[in-house]
């Protein structure tokens, strides 16, 4: 069995006062503390930007350097905003096979070196196909914007359907003390925000944002703050371009992960659900590939009130990454770190009441990579 054994989050937003190497020092000294101050015997290190934005790859030698752990075993793994689940896969292959008994994965993004909205934009927009799409001028919030267009489209719904998802997902992002945007919308606040792509608006999305996490994996229940089992993941691709794809407003990967992961344990209910999603569509299109609504229909999810953290499904209980934040690297470190508190009974006043077990989907793209990780509190 692999363990999540201890955590550490930093608050998700502008730290202008900090390099890569203060983020990433800072959260993985945190993480070591709540493990107890184990040793690890491996590094893998989740990110997806830095060597377009700060200039500084070779992670793995960089983390351990300003971590004093310089000898240690180390790595980077990139899967764009999936790219922390798909680190936890290495950790938890590691400890697995026996070439580890515990691994430090520390997720980290510094976004905000990028003044300018064009910079950003071509930094992010490195997550689409670059030669086919990005090339003739498209950017990842014009993609969304088209998957938003034809989901309108296909299912008769306008954009006022699209308010209730991150309505719920500012209001839930109040209790924690981590997120980016700690403030309630409401459906004028929603319907006025500026339009980035139309029908795309700034309440669809979430801002740039720096921040870094941290987890410690055991392949014991040692943990002196709580402990929680990593009971199985599933992965899967779909195609980069969404042109080569046959349709725009389905994301067959998050079907495939979720088969995947599910066809390892004979049952498994979570209490409630984190969603990785870039966008108002996104977040919509998750739930239903994961069977939590019909097609088309996810909106009566959120507006109905189901999806509330205290609500029968919950998703998004912290805020989601439109209201926790979004540093792409870091953010699926970000939802497995969420997810173990939560089960630890440690989320204050983000608390799921009574929740036990978690489902946790990462989405890398436009669901190009899909990560699914079925956890539970021992």
């Amino acid at each position: 069995m692999v363990f999540i054994i201890g955590a550490g989050v930093l608050k998700v937003g502008d730290h202008w006062e900090k390099s890569l190497r203060n983020l990433v020092t800072e959260v993985a000294l945190a993480a070591l503390r709540d493990a107890g101050e184990v040793p690890v015997d491996y590094l893998v290190v989740s990110n997806s930007l830095s060597g377009v934005i700060n200039g500084q790859e070779n992670l793995g030698s960089y983390v351990a350097s300003h971590l004093g752990i310089a000898g240690v075993p180390a790595l980077k793994v990139e899967a764009a905003n999936a790219s922390g689940a798909a680190a936890v896969i290495v950790a938890n292959s590691l400890i697995r096979s026996g070439e580890a008994q515990r691994v430090l994965v520390v997720g980290v993004e510094k976004m905000t070196d990028y003044t300018s909205l064009e910079d950003s934009n071509t930094a992010v927009s490195t997550l689409i196909d670059s030669e086919y799409e990005a090339f003739h001028g498209a950017t990842l919030d014009s993609m969304h914007a088209l998957v938003m267009r034809e989901y309108m489209k296909r299912y008769r719904i306008n954009r006022e359907d699209f308010s209730h998802f991150p309505i719920i997902m500012h209001e839930n992002a109040v209790d924690t003390p981590h997120a980016q945007y700690r403030f309630k919308i409401d459906l004028n606040t929603y319907m006025s925000s500026p339009l980035l792509a139309e029908p795309l608006s700034m309440m669809d999305v979430p801002g740039l944002a720096d921040g870094a996490a941290a987890l410690i994996i055991s392949s014991r229940e040692e943990g002196p703050n709580g402990n929680a089992k990593i009971v199985s993941f599933g992965q899967a691709t779909d195609r980069i371009s969404l042109y080569s794809r046959s349709s725009i407003v389905e994301m067959p990967s998050i079907r495939a992960a979720l088969e995947r992961a599910l066809s390892k344990v004979s049952e498994f209910k979570p209490d409630f659900y984190s969603i990785e999603e870039y966008s108002s569509v996104l977040g919509y299109i998750a739930v239903e590939e994961l069977g939590l609504a019909r097609r088309g229909e996810a909106y009566k999810l959120f507006r109905e009130g189901e999806a509330r953290r205290d609500g029968p499904i919950p998703v998004n209980p912290e805020g989601g990454s439109k209201a926790r934040g979004d540093p792409v690297g870091a953010t699926a470190i970000y939802q497995l770190a969420e997810a173990y508190l939560q089960l630890a009974g440690r989320a204050q006043g983000w608390q799921v009441s009574g929740a036990r077990r978690a489902l946790v989907l990462s989405i890398g793209g436009l669901g190009s990579n899909s990560v699914v990780h079925l956890v539970e509190g021992v």
